[in-house]
């Protein structure tokens, strides 16, 4: 593993958890250095959203992206965690401010940070994950966002097939325009395939701490597994595991988000929504180091392969082939147009 020399930050303008410093690739787990071909290495600095790294879900899946870029691209990479809200901006001016060549936030609450460090240093490339546009997009910000309401309508057509009480549940992390598309994509699943379910839906609060608050997720799948379900999606961040928690106790079924999250609870998740924010941003890189870097809007669902389900493998061994099937049959309509995915 790769030894990284990390910074512990402690000025009062900033105050981020850790700083790990530029350096180029080299080998993991005592292979020889090598370093890809092509153009020369790029330097990409990414900031975590809440919950940071190690929220076994969407932070994560944007550090595989960026792990991926070391390794297969080449890049030179680090991370900020910021402590708080205020830190931010801080955290991409810094790294705007070392003349980094693509930085990237992880999460809809970077959006107006972004728009406004990136109208200040026009000739650094910045990306977005999840963005919500405010307006006009800078004319050097990725916007990359994807059509989670398919994705959820998967699983929850997959849930209105493995309930046995017709309840199915929907946790969401902060309540808002981005997991109100998980919650809508989720019902239209299930009364896709059990017309006759009742979907209780629940948020674990207004503000960003909703995702990194799993006792009171666990509180909420509580409440919904009193009131009949058996099925649980969340879409609430670290704040998942408490879903799961609270499906383990109830001997309930829980299907995970973002990244295929059967290794947090085996046994317990079904299967999960993947989101591929590591194919996202691993392809941002990859323009910025070839010089093909395109900014604006860019939304990928079910047809770009932006999200998915897990229905293959061991991981997927709780959900039955006929579930598998009946679910691929919509997906298909899906990508074909004859069905409509509701996002609000």
């Amino acid at each position: 593993m790769i030894a990284r020399r990390r910074l512990a930050l402690f000025a009062g303008a900033l105050a981020v958890a850790v700083l790990v410093t530029f350096l180029p690739a080299r080998a993991r787990q005592g292979a020889s250095p090598s370093r890809p071909s092509g153009p020369p290495s790029v330097r990409v600095g990414l900031v975590f959203d809440v919950g940071g790294r190690g929220d076994k879900s969407f932070n994560d899946a944007a550090y595989e992206g960026l792990v991926r870029a070391e390794r297969e691209l080449g890049a030179e990479i680090a991370y900020l965690e910021p402590s708080g809200a205020e830190d931010r901006e801080s955290a991409l001016r810094l790294f705007a401010s070392r003349g980094t060549d693509l930085v990237i936030g992880v999460g809809f609450i970077f959006s107006s940070d972004i728009d406004t460090v990136a109208k200040d240093y026009p000739r650094i490339h910045f990306a977005c994950v999840d963005y919500a546009p405010r307006g006009e997009i800078p004319s050097n910000v990725a916007a990359l966002a994807f059509k989670e309401e398919e994705g959820s309508f998967l699983v929850g057509a997959a849930a209105g097939l493995l309930t046995k009480t017709k309840h199915v549940g929907f946790a969401g992390g902060m309540i808002g325009p981005l997991i109100r598309k998980f919650e809508v994509g989720f019902e239209a699943g299930a009364k896709a395939t059990c017309p006759a379910c009742v979907v209780h839906a629940g948020y674990v609060g207004p503000t960003p701490e909703a995702y990194h608050d799993p006792g009171k997720a666990k509180v909420l799948a509580a409440t919904q597994i009193a009131g009949g379900a058996d099925v649980l999606y969340h879409a609430s961040g670290a704040s998942g595991h408490g879903v799961f928690e609270a499906a383990r106790e109830a001997k309930v079924l829980a299907i995970g988000v973002d990244s295929d999250q059967h290794d947090d609870m085996p046994g317990v998740v079904a299967t999960s929504m993947v989101k591929r924010a590591d194919v996202a941003v691993l392809a941002v890189i990859r323009e910025a180091k070839e010089g093909t870097f395109r900014a604006g809007m860019r939304i990928s669902g079910l047809a770009e392969g932006g999200v998915d389900w897990v229905h293959e493998g061991p991981h997927a061994s709780l959900v039955p082939r006929d579930v598998v099937d009946k679910v691929e049959a919509l997906r298909a309509e899906v990508i074909a147009g004859r069905i409509k995915v509701p996002r609000e």
